[in-house]
């Protein structure tokens, strides 16, 4: 809320950035749509890596969804994370580990952040 409410036109920009992200994956979609069509997931080597980028893009925009830090993006945060407390031996740390502690709290908004910048590169 701060570059919405504080900085110059920050509204526009984090407008643009939803949208566009928005835009991105249309695209993304569609380009898997065009694959389906073609057949391309016959090379499986570029499907697999393709299929990887897809889930490292919408974790991505997972963590990107959490950041305005609304009702929506907390229990958003703490019901798809706890999905991952189902893997088997390393679910309950996994979630502990992402969360920062034991529940979703500031820790959990620091490490998204990380997480959102960092993951694209």
């Amino acid at each position: 809320t701060h570059i919405c409410r504080d900085v110059n036109y920050g509204w526009l920009i984090r407008y643009l950035h939803a949208n566009g992200a928005s835009m991105f994956f249309i695209c993304l979609f569609l380009h898997v749509g065009r694959g389906l069509y073609y057949g391309s997931y016959m090379f499986l080597e570029t499907w697999n890596i393709g299929i990887l980028l897809l889930f490292a893009v919408m974790a991505t925009a997972f963590m990107g969804y959490v950041l305005p830090w609304g009702q929506m993006s907390f229990w958003g945060a703490t019901v798809i994370t706890n999905l991952l407390s189902a893997i088997p031996y390393v679910g309950t740390n996994l979630v502990e580990w992402i969360w920062g502690g034991f529940s979703v709290d500031k820790a959990t908004l620091t490490r998204f952040f990380a997480f959102h910048f960092i993951l694209p590169f």
